[in-house]
């Protein structure tokens, strides 16, 4: 059976979407050489089941979906892609319900209102987010993206011919970042081998991060217990990777001054637990509308 070279696929949603804000999240945080956003799609190099390609994500112009193209070898697994996509993108939540829920909170309700679309960006894949959680402790958002893009070149993959230079590098494996060097990298020595140790972690199978029959109750156990890890990386991996919407990650800088500048008795998230408990079990999207209001303002990613 020959290979397809090209196949689309529309992933429907429920309305509202905002998809400007989704690419926004998304651009801040892309991957140098691996993600792009550009001229209105996400794109990035993949691979399944050994397969490589290019996945383009766009919104349909008309109808109330996404539209996902697949290019190369990869597009054999378009049906097997289309869940991975389809929790990448938050496409099955409802914001009605979710944002009628939220709304009923007068610190969200204006929040709500502003961007009622607003979605919880998720991630290819969990490696890849923790690695970056690993990498911005401490660290702005840009600081991150320079340190993991460095990251690519040192243990990553060029891939050969690809049509698209912007995502022509194929994000380090496990194995290979757990053995890379890293010397001079821009990160503290600790943090280095955090991030390697968490890496052969992952290579080794005793983290098994990206298996979808995984418990994330016991992931989650299993992440804290890692040198280097701590409450908000697992709880930033539940609520992206893992899809998680009541996950809440409670010592997020922005999310405590969010919170305080509303009320300032309420300072660390100890003292905060109490307002933010009411907004289970959408709390994920309670911390997007945080962190969005901040970016709106801003100009600028923060959080997350």
């Amino acid at each position: 059976m020959s290979t397809p070279i090209n196949v689309k696929l529309e992933l429907p949603f429920k309305a509202p979407f905002d998809w400007p804000r989704t690419l926004r999240f998304f651009a801040g945080r892309a991957t140098p050489g691996v993600e792009a956003i550009e001229d209105g799609a996400y794109r990035r190099a993949i691979e399944w089941a050994g397969d490589s390609g290019t996945l383009q994500v766009t919104r349909h112009p008309r109808k109330h979906c996404l539209v996902a193209t697949l290019d190369g070898a990869a597009a054999r697994h378009a049906d097997a892609l289309t869940a991975p996509i389809s929790r990448m993108f938050d496409l099955h939540a409802d914001p009605r319900a979710i944002g009628a829920f939220l709304a009923a909170d007068p610190w969200l309700a204006p929040l709500v209102a502003a961007a009622p679309g607003l979605r919880v960006p998720g991630a290819w894949s969990g490696f890849e987010l923790v690695v970056r959680a690993i990498v911005g402790q401490q660290v702005s958002v840009k600081a991150a993206t320079t340190i993991i893009g460095r990251l690519v070149e040192r243990a990553g993959k060029r891939i050969e011919d690809h049509p698209h230079e912007r995502t022509a590098w194929r994000f380090p494996t496990p194995a290979a970042l757990a053995c890379a060097d890293l010397a001079q990298i821009g990160m503290p020595g600790k943090r280095v081998a955090a991030l390697q140790g968490f890496a052969q972690a992952v290579a080794t199978g005793s983290v098994p991060l990206d298996d979808p029959a995984a418990d994330t109750t016991t992931l989650r156990t299993t992440l804290l217990a890692l040198p280097g890890i701590g409450p908000w990386t697992v709880e930033y991996v539940a609520m992206r990777a893992w899809r998680d919407p009541d996950a809440w990650p409670a010592w997020d800088l922005v999310l405590m001054q969010s919170i305080a500048a509303r009320d300032p008795a309420l300072v660390r998230p100890t003292q905060q637990r109490a307002r933010t408990d009411a907004w289970r079990p959408w709390r994920a999207y309670a911390a997007m509308h945080l962190w969005n209001e901040v970016t709106d303002r801003m100009g600028a990613a923060r959080g997350g």
